[in-house]
């Protein structure tokens, strides 16, 4: 990770102690080197450009084929993501792993592909992870207990459980649907919300189910990354969190 004093137009050539102390309210700005699995997906294309935005680096862990819907300025790896080796040597240098590789549009047909690509690819980059010393791995789960979507949540469950006994330092954020482009569907929803976060004994599954916004979920994953748990700790963040920007 590089520190550096984040830039502040000035204008003149204003000197003296009243700009020195001007200086020193600058924040200063800590750059993450972040590897992303599922790079060019909803999530992941939303999230690398906000991180570059910020002067992060990112680097791609994407599949053969896939370059041309990664965001410019980040740095393409075409590679197996299921081959640990290969992703293994692609994670080597990075602060911090986000892994968001997953079947696209989850629904209860897909059960076979939730272990197939879901939990297996969260196996091998957690295995990765650990074997070159990420600092911080960062999971996107579900939340959970939840209604529907048992072979999802369940899957998601393992991959939290396999993160936990790998000892790495971890995030998990578990949102329940993300709306956003091509996402909005559950929109019809929301009176239901409404009405459920009315009713005391139904209020905190409401919450706990509620639906959040692509740019609540990647501001709560930049969080996430720029402000760490402490080394060796696991830190899970739940609906009402995520609509916060993790605080």
């Amino acid at each position: 990770m590089a520190t550096t004093r984040a830039d502040k137009p000035v204008s003149g050539s204003q000197t003296g102690p009243r700009s020195a102390r001007a200086e020193q309210l600058v924040p200063t700005v800590t750059r993450h080197a972040v590897a992303i699995t599922g790079a060019t997906g909803y999530m992941g294309r939303a999230l690398t450009t906000k991180l570059l935005a910020r002067s992060h680096t990112v680097r791609a862990l994407i599949r053969p084929g896939s370059r041309g819907r990664v965001v410019s300025g980040s740095d393409a790896r075409e590679l197996d993501v299921f081959d640990v080796d290969q992703l293994a040597r692609a994670m080597e240098g990075q602060d911090c792993v986000v892994h968001l590789l997953g079947i696209a549009h989850p629904s209860p047909a897909k059960a076979r592909e939730f272990v197939s690509v879901d939990l297996a690819s969260a196996r091998v980059s957690i295995e990765a992870a650990t074997r070159v010393g990420i600092k911080h791995f960062i999971y996107v789960s579900v939340a959970q207990p939840a209604p529907v979507m048992k072979a999802y949540m369940s899957t998601r469950a393992e991959a939290e459980r396999v993160l936990i006994e790998s000892g790495l330092t971890a995030t998990v954020l578990r949102p329940w649907y993300v709306l956003g482009p091509g996402h909005r569907w559950p929109m019809i929803l929301l009176p239901l919300y409404a009405c459920a976060e009315l009713v005391p004994s139904w209020r905190a599954s409401a919450r706990r189910l509620g639906l959040v916004t692509l740019g609540q979920m990647t501001e709560a994953l930049v969080r996430a990354i720029e402000q760490p748990p402490a080394a060796g700790t696991r830190r899970t963040v739940e609906v009402p969190e995520i609509r916060r920007g993790l605080g």
